[in-house]
């Protein structure tokens, strides 16, 4: 388990842990309450294959949760990746059923014993910067767009669904080559490295950690990482240190932006963006914009920040 700064009073945890659960239906009522009774908000997702999720609490909360969790069979040795937050980034706690807890839609795979080798975030500059090597961003475009390792492909992936198959067109130009993979957090690449040794291939890698662990453990000055990490929560985004970024979403289109993205004329807070502007229409802009109008309101009322906000 990973830790950064106490100087904020929310401590946010994404977790993950490929394994097998064979009774993990029955986990998701007496997990939810546990978390609501200790004040945790955020998302579980619970599988076969195993847990996933993001997280948060005060920190006693997060530790108990952890504890708790490393104590059901088969997750002990949880992957976690701790931040804090200067308040609560999540608005509910939901603990979901899922077929996979990170869809790939691939049937017969198995992280736990096939995934590629684990390259510490100390190792992972070496091996990027190696000629022989292909780096392969395996988050989603939109993701991609704020932040990713220097030379790193995006594959342009909408879901992780298209990655399969983004694989199988560019297979001949990773023939013969090492293949390093990273994500967020981890457990994309994780899945995604299994996928690839599937096909035959031998020389995969996967950032152990992902991004999150990377940039809480390589100093800035070092970092071949550029930009910021997009993250699941009303944070938006990371940076070195794993400090809340500069990042923010558009409320229209989920896309998060940079501070360049709001400069362009098709920005309007609440209503429009670079990225989606040319998609919507009139109408639908005049409806963001009373909605954003109502948010105000109600922020200028001292109510408590709208859940679209």
């Amino acid at each position: 388990m990973t830790t950064s700064t106490k100087s904020q009073p929310v401590r946010v945890a994404a977790l993950y842990k490929f394994a097998r659960l064979d009774g993990f239906e029955a986990l998701r009522v007496p997990l939810a309450a546990f978390c609501r009774g200790h004040g945790i908000k955020g998302t579980l997702l619970l599988a076969h294959e195993g847990i996933n999720g993001t997280v948060a609490g005060g920190e006693e909360a997060i530790a108990a949760l952890i504890d708790h969790l490393q104590a059901i069979e088969g997750l002990a040795g949880l992957e976690v990746k701790c931040s804090s937050a200067a308040e609560m980034p999540f608005h509910r706690m939901k603990v979901r059923l899922k077929r996979e807890i990170v869809t790939m839609g691939v049937d017969d795979l198995d992280p736990a014993t096939s995934a590629g080798t684990y390259v510490a975030p100390a190792d992972w500059n070496a091996l990027i910067s190696d000629a022989d090597t292909v780096v392969i961003d395996t988050r989603n475009a939109y993701e991609v767009s704020i932040g990713t390792f220097k030379g790193a492909v995006d594959p342009k992936t909408a879901s992780f669904r298209e990655f399969p198959a983004w694989v199988e067109e560019h297979r001949e130009e990773l023939e013969g080559r090492k293949v390093a993979m990273f994500c967020t957090g981890g457990i994309r690449c994780e899945k995604a490295t299994a996928y690839v040794k599937s096909l035959g291939f031998q020389d995969v890698f996967h950032l152990k950690g992902g991004i999150l662990k990377y940039l809480e453990d390589v100093p800035a000055e070092e970092s071949l990482w550029q930009g910021e990490c997009f993250v699941f929560d009303e944070r938006v985004s990371v940076s070195h240190g794993l400090a809340e970024g500069d990042a923010e979403l558009c409320r229209a289109c989920r896309h998060p932006l940079t501070a360049e993205d709001r400069l362009s004329p098709k920005y309007t807070v609440g209503v429009s963006c670079p990225h989606c502007f040319d998609a919507r229409s009139d109408e639908d802009r005049a409806r963001y914009a009373e909605r954003h109008r109502q948010v105000e309101l109600a922020q200028a009322r001292g109510g408590r920040r709208h859940i679209g906000s």
